[in-house]
């Protein structure tokens, strides 16, 4: 008789971010003083005016089941936003309401993918996506790019990427882990490769709302009709409403696709929690401009502080980030130092090295398919990021060459 966990369980590999936030949580429980940058968690309060449509919800007795794609006031603002702030045009019935923006994309390539697919994805990338689409049986197939693309990829990359076997490409932007951000001729190209191939386009723009510099963001599913029919639009109110814990994520996607994901959720979680879905729609409902400045503004005031300070670290190199509230600091040119005798051969080993002498705790590029670089998140106070600082230079300063 046969036994054991499945060979699918056996293949799937842990989050680094979370278990390196975890790690970090343990040693503070244990009395030890971590700083972490490692969390992809805003630290701002969730708003008063989504607090109270939860409070709503809960003294109105809205603490049943829901239809599995959510409650269609929810899917209807979510129709109104994705009109009115990206030029989407997706009905409710296209919009399916999920437990997190990773429920998401999960449901979604479970709908588009089958064993022997492949999917392309741009390095650096979240970590999760290759490790979705192995968990759909399909392959990630890897364009990577760095700081001299600015962390986008080159369209001939992504061109010859293109065989018979691929399904879709991922796009990120905002992109986590570096901030890059896609402009609208680039999308521009990527979409006519998407509809020469006949591909799916599965767009996260978890991060929309930060972006800096005078750059916008931009979604691909607005450049047409045709292009819209071949797109999965991914979302939620976690970053743009400080509202991680609520798991609250949403897509828009052709009918076909809406419709397969909703069956698939059926025998999955079925609906999102009903209280976190009034939450978000009140979220939806009542936020203002005034917010998203906040919000922008205060990321945007901890990236320069970040990034400046990374640059001035011996050996540490970082490009500015464009979006999202994540720093990805070069770090190639601590590799080969040594500590006590000791030779830190990958970024693994220099954020091994930053958690055990500085107690600062990073996220190493490994994780992203893009060795050599540290993620770094600013989505904390500023002492604590200028806290930080000073122990990293600290620490490195004690690295001796060979």
């Amino acid at each position: 008789m046969r036994s054991g966990l499945s060979q699918r369980a056996q293949a799937a590999q842990p989050s680094p971010t979370l278990a390196l936030t975890a790690r970090a949580q343990e040693l503070r429980r244990q009395g030890v003083d971590v700083l972490s940058f490692t969390a992809g968690e805003p630290d701002f309060d969730t708003p008063e005016f989504a607090k109270m449509g939860a409070l709503e919800a809960i003294h109105a007795g809205y603490t049943k089941y829901t239809p599995t794609p959510g409650i269609l006031p929810l899917r209807e603002a979510i129709s109104e936003k994705f009109e009115r702030e990206n030029g989407l045009h997706y009905a409710p019935d296209q919009i399916v309401v999920s437990c997190g923006a990773k429920h998401s994309l999960f449901s979604a390539f479970m709908a588009i993918l089958d064993p022997g697919d492949e999917v392309i994805i741009p390095t650096p990338c979240w970590v999760s996506y290759p490790e979705q689409v192995k968990l759909m049986g399909a392959t990630p197939v890897f364009v990577p790019a760095d700081e001299t693309t600015d962390f986008l990829p080159d369209y001939n990359a992504l061109r010859r990427a293109v065989t018979p076997r691929t399904k879709a490409i991922v796009l990120n932007t905002p992109c986590n882990p570096t901030g890059a951000v896609f402009s609208r001729k680039q999308l521009k190209e990527i979409a006519s490769l998407a509809l020469t191939h006949n591909l799916w386009l599965v767009v996260d723009e978890i991060y929309e709302y930060l972006v800096y510099d005078g750059y916008t963001h931009e979604s691909i599913g607005a450049l047409g009709k045709e292009v819209r029919e071949r797109t999965i639009t991914v979302n939620g109110v976690s970053k743009s409403f400080a509202m991680t814990g609520w798991r609250i994520g949403y897509l828009g996607a052709p009918r076909e696709v809406a419709q397969a994901v909703s069956r698939l959720q059926d025998q999955m979680t079925s609906n999102a929690c009903t209280i976190a879905q009034y939450a978000a729609l009140a979220a939806l409902q009542n936020a203002d401009s005034a917010w998203r400045e906040l919000l922008c503004a205060t990321f945007d005031r901890r990236r320069r502080l970040m990034v400046d300070g990374l640059n001035s670290i011996d050996g540490v190199q970082c490009w500015t980030p464009r979006g999202a509230f994540y720093a990805y600091a070069n770090v190639q040119g601590l590799i080969g130092r040594r500590y006590e005798g000791q030779r830190l051969c990958s970024s693994a080993d220099v954020a091994e090295f930053l958690l055990n002498i500085a107690r600062v705790a990073t996220v190493p590029g490994e994780g992203f398919c893009a060795p050599g670089y540290l993620r770094l998140s600013y989505a904390t106070s500023e002492p604590i990021i200028q806290a930080g600082l000073a122990r990293l230079a600290e620490a490195v300063a004690l690295l001796t060459d060979d």
